[in-house]
């Protein structure tokens, strides 16, 4: 099987393929009377002309490493943003397009805290969350067209390395 290190996740590595959500340096303004930060539009979401914003909770098992890459998949019709539920960081596999078909895959880790939103027709990898819990709050397209593409590797990835 090919190796897959993996990289922490930074906004430069992950720009191609979506944005990272998290806390800025200071909040765009202060809310609730002045005790709230608010950290505005962090990530461009997008749901296609005949699709809506839909909010899920996705409890996902924890994987290990090193961990068996096999299959990719991409949403067409709109983006996927991924917000875990604790603060603990979580494994995220994107590949470039290659013709329609998923390049050599990329593989990072999120710091705690941080969220991610995949671009619409992005390759990634299926929600891994490396450490119990894995509860994920999911934002992303609810409509009736097909929005699911996968593709599995002939052979096998296997990701491994420590988390930075």
């Amino acid at each position: 099987m090919p190796d897959i290190s993996i990289d922490p996740l930074t906004k430069n590595a992950f720009a191609a393929f979506g944005d990272i959500i998290t806390l800025k340096d200071a909040p765009d303004n202060l809310i609730n009377q002045g005790l709230c930060g608010r950290h505005h539009d962090l990530a461009a979401l997008d749901f296609g002309p005949d699709g809506r914003a839909g909010i899920s909770l996705f409890n996902a098992t924890p994987r290990s490493l090193p961990y068996r890459l096999e299959l990719v998949e991409r949403h067409p019709e709109g983006s996927q943003a991924f917000l875990p539920m604790n603060q603990n960081p979580f494994l995220v596999i994107v590949a470039p397009d290659e013709d329609g078909t998923p390049g050599r895959p990329l593989a990072f880790h999120t710091a705690p805290g941080q969220g991610i939103n995949f671009n619409r027709n992005v390759w990634h990898g299926v929600l891994t969350p490396l450490f119990a819990p894995g509860l994920f709050a999911v934002v992303d397209r609810i409509g009736t067209s097909k929005n699911l593409e996968e593709y599995w590797f002939e052979t096998p990835f296997t990701v491994s390395g420590d988390l930075k």
